[in-house]
C-alpha cells in the first residue's frame, strides 16, 4: 500500500475515475459498500504502519483509495468521514521539519500543465521505499524518524544503526537534517520488467521489528532526496550532500525544460537497471520556500508522474460461464472497464470452475488484473470482497462433456455454438467468411439445428436471414460448397472426434464405427483412454445422426 504520499490521492482520482460512472446503488447499498471499503482500507493502513505488514500491493492500495474517493463523490451522504490514510502512521516523535506530500499525475498533459510557467526544474526517480528524517548532531547520527503522518513519526534510530547506508558519522562535524527514502537494494532492478517486487513492504517490515540484524540492514539503502535547510539551489544541495557521503541523488538528478524531457527521463529510468525499485518520476523546483514554512500537505514545488500500473483494480460487474466445444466450463469475470498500459480490459477468464470456487469471486468484488505477455488479461488476486454477496447459479459440470450438446437446445446453446465455430475454423473445415457471428445469425433465424443442417441451405433459405445481404449469401454458399469437398479425415476433426491417426483414402465412416473397443486399442499410437473415447464417439446417437446427414448429402467417406 502507499504509506507516505497519499495526502493528495484525490488529485489522481479524476484521472482514473473519469471513465468510471457512478454505481447504480440505492442509499442503503451505497452506505454498505462505502463503509466496508473504508474499514478495509483502515485495516490495511494499520497493518502497514503499526505492524510493518504490506497486505496488498502498493498500486492496488492506491487504486482502492481512489475508488473510495470516487464512490464518496457519487454518494456524499453515504459512509463516514474519510479518515486520513496516514492516521495510523502517526507516532510520538515530532519531525524537526515537516514532510510534505506530493501531487500525483498520471498523464503527460497534466505534467505539462504543472510545468507551465515553472523554471529550473529537476527530475529524479521516485524511489519506492519508506520515507524518513535523518538527523545528525555535530556529525554524529542522532535520530532517524519514520515519516508517520508528516508531522510525527516513530523513532527508528536503533534499527537504523544497523544500516551501513545510514552512516554513523559524517566527514565533517556538522548539524544536518535530511529527508529521504530507505529502500531495498537491488543489483540491476528494471522497473518495467520487475515491477515493485514489494520493495517498500520489505523495508517497512524490517524497520518495524524490535531489532534489525546486520545482514538485513546491509540490504537497505538511503536515497537522500532533500536537505531542507541546505543551500538555496538543488545543484548546490546535491554537491553538498555528495561531499558528506550521500552521492546517490547526484547520480539520479537531471535538469529539464519541458514535459518531453520529463517523459524522456521517465521512460529511461523505467527501462534502465537501477539499484532500487521506482514507482514514477519526481519533478521538483530547484528553489523552494524556507524549511520553516513546510507543512504536511502538498506544496507547489514538487510533483510525481507515476509509472503505468502493472496491475489494475477491477470491479466485477458480472460472472458468466463460457462452455467450450469439449464441455469445459470457464468462468469469466465481466468487469467495469479498466485501463492497463494502452489497453481497456472489460473481461478476464478465471480459468476453471475449481479456481473460481476457490477464489470465491462474486459480482461486486474487486480483483487484480494483469497483462500476460503485454496483451492477454490475466486474473490475479481477490483484493476486496463486496459485503453484499449473493450466490450464483452455476452450470453443472456433469452435464457438459465431449459428447454433450450437439443441438442448440436449452442449456446447450454455448457448447453448440462453440462446436459450430470450431467446425468452420482453420482447425476444422477452414470455411472462408464463416465465423461465430455468421453462425449466430443462422441459429437465430432457425436455419441451423445440428452440426450439418446448414449443408442443405440454399439461396432462398438464406434470403430469410436478417442482416445477410446478397454478396454475403453468395460467399456463404461458396463456403458451404467448398466444405462438401472435404473428406472423412477433415470432417472427423471438424466434428471434434478424438484423433484417429492417418486414414487411407479407401477408409469409410462405417468401417471406423464398426470397430470394437479392443480393435481401437490395437491401433498404433492409441492407448486405453483414447480407445474408449473413440469407441463412445462412433456410437453416440447424436454423432450417428450427424453422420447420417453427411451421408445423405454425399460427403466423401460417409457414403461408402
Amino acid at each position: 500500500m502507499n504509506p507516505t504520499l497519499m495526502l493528495l490521492g484525490a488529485l489522481l482520482a479524476p484521472a482514473l475515475a473519469t471513465a468510471e460512472s457512478c454505481p447504480d446503488w440505492n442509499p442503503a447499498h451505497a452506505t454498505l459498500q462505502l463503509t466496508a471499503l473504508q474499514a478495509q482500507l483502515a485495516e490495511w493502513d494499520t497493518q502497514y504502519h503499526r505492524d510493518g505488514i504490506s497486505a496488498i500491493a502498493d498500486e492496488l492500495y492506491d487504486q482502492a483509495r481512489v475508488r473510495l474517493d470516487h464512490w464518496q463523490q457519487c454518494f456524499p451522504a453515504a459512509g463516514s468521514a474519510n479518515a486520513q490514510p496516514l492516521e495510523s502512521a502517526r507516532g510520538t516523535v515530532s519531525h524537526p521539519i515537516a514532510h510534505t506530500g506530493v501531487g500525483k499525475h498520471a498523464e503527460l498533459a497534466t505534467v505539462a500543465d504543472w510545468l507551465r510557467h515553472k523554471a529550473d526544474v529537476w527530475v529524479q526517480p521516485k524511489v519506492d521505499g519508506v520515507a524518513v528524517t535523518v538527523v545528525y548532531r555535530q556529525g554524529r547520527l542522532h535520530q532517524v524518524i519514520s515519516r508517520g503522518d508528516g508531522e510525527q513519526g516513530h523513532d527508528w534510530t536503533a534499527n537504523a544503526r544497523s544500516i551501513p547506508a545510514v552512516p554513523q558519522a559524517l566527514p565533517k562535524p556538522v548539524d544536518l537534517i535530511l529527508q529521504g527514502e530507505l529502500y531495498w537494494r537491488y543489483d540491476g532492478h528494471v522497473q518495467a520488467r520487475d515491477g515493485s517486487d514489494n520493495a517498500r513492504g520489505k523495508v517497512a517490515g524490517l524497520m518495524a521489528r524490535k531489532q534489525l540484524d546486520v545482514a538485513d540492514g546491509a540490504n537497505i539503502g538511503l536515497f537522500a532526496w532533500d536537505w531542507p535547510e541546505g543551500p538555496p539551489t538543488l545543484p548546490e544541495r546535491l554537491a553538498g550532500l555528495a561531499a558528506l557521503g550521500f552521492d546517490l541523488p547526484t547520480r539520479y538528478s537531471q535538469p529539464i525544460i519541458d514535459a518531453d524531457q520529463a517523459s524522456h527521463w521517465r521512460n529511461h529510468w523505467y527501462t534502465t537497471p537501477l539499484p532500487f525499485a521506482s514507482d514514477g518520476l519526481i519533478l521538483r523546483l530547484s528553489q523552494r520556500p524556507p524549511a520553516s514554512r513546510w507543512q504536511a500537505r502538498v506544496p507547489y514545488w514538487i510533483a510525481a508522474w507515476k509509472y503505468p500500473y502493472a496491475q489494475a483494480l477491477a470491479h466485477v460487474r458480472e460472472v458468466t460461464f463460457s462452455i467450450g466445444r469439449s464441455g469445459r466450463i470457464t468462468p469469466v469475470l465481466e468487469l467495469h472497464p479498466v485501463r492497463l498500459d494502452d489497453r481497456t480490459v472489460r473481461r478476464v477468464s478465471v480459468g476453471s470452475l475449481e479456481r473460481w470456487r476457490a477464489l470465491d469471486i462474486l459480482p461486486g468484488d474487486q480483483v487484480a488484473v494483469q497483462l500476460a505477455g503485454l496483451t492477454i488479461p490475466r486474473l490475479g488476486e481477490v483484493v476486496w470482497r463486496s459485503p453484499d454477496r449473493q450466490p450464483l447459479a452455476t452450470p453443472a459440470a456433469a452435464d457438459y462433456h465431449a459428447l454433450s450438446c450437439w443441438r442448440p437446445t436449452e442449456g446447450c446453446e454455448a457448447q453448440f455454438r462453440a462446436r459450430l465455430t470450431w467446425l468452420g475454423s482453420k482447425q476444422g473445415l477452414n470455411m472462408a467468411h464463416v465465423g461465430a457471428a455468421t453462425w449466430e445469425r443462422l441459429i437465430q433465424a432457425g436455419k441451423v439445428n445440428d452440426l450439418a443442417s446448414w449443408l442443405l441451405l440454399d439461396e432462398q433459405a438464406l434470403a430469410d436471414v436478417p442482416q445477410l445481404g446478397m454478396r454475403s449469401r453468395t460467399r456463404l454458399l461458396e463456403s458451404f460448397q467448398a466444405a462438401r469437398r472435404h473428406g472423412l479425415q477433415a470432417w472427423l476433426k471438424a466434428l471434434g472426434a478424438p484423433a484417429v491417426g492417418p486414414l487411407s483414402a479407401a477408409q469409410t465412416w462405417e468401417q471406423l464405427a464398426a470397430r470394437s473397443l479392443e480393435q481401437w486399442q490395437a491401433q498404433p499410437g492409441i492407448g486405453t483412454t483414447r480407445a474408449t473415447q473413440l469407441f463412445e464417439f462412433f456410437r453416440h446417437p447424436e454423432v450417428l445422426a450427424v453422420a447420417n446427414r453427411l451421408r445423405t448429402v454425399g460427403i466423401a467417406g460417409f457414403t461408402g
